[in-house]
């Protein structure tokens, strides 16, 4: 069955280009990207960390379009906004731990 429904949470900056690759390896028709770490006024925070915020979850949303064809939404902040949404599978940008 084709995956349809997608979480990707951002981890580390640095691992976007894995999340990246672990979203277009499953092939989904719709991505939600959270970008943890924000407040639900995200979008209005001019402080630095927001403008940075803001830039890094425009990147990963273009990103994840251009290796998927999938329709994409982003959100930053927390898992509290992703209440009552279903997902196929969650993916994260964090590279397992060894052990």
């Amino acid at each position: 069955m084709p995956m349809t429904d997608l979480l990707a949470i951002a981890g580390p900056g640095d691992a976007d280009p894995e999340l990246v690759e672990r979203i277009a390896s499953r092939r989904p028709a719709r991505v939600t990207v959270l970008v943890e770490g924000g407040d639900r006024d995200w979008a209005f925070d001019d402080s630095p960390a927001g403008f940075a915020r803001r830039e890094r979850l425009a990147t990963v949303l273009d990103a994840v379009e251009r290796r998927t064809d999938a329709f994409v939404i982003g959100l930053a902040g927390d898992r509290q906004q992703l209440l009552g949404l279903r997902f196929d599978a969650v993916v994260t940008g964090e590279l397992p731990l060894a052990a």
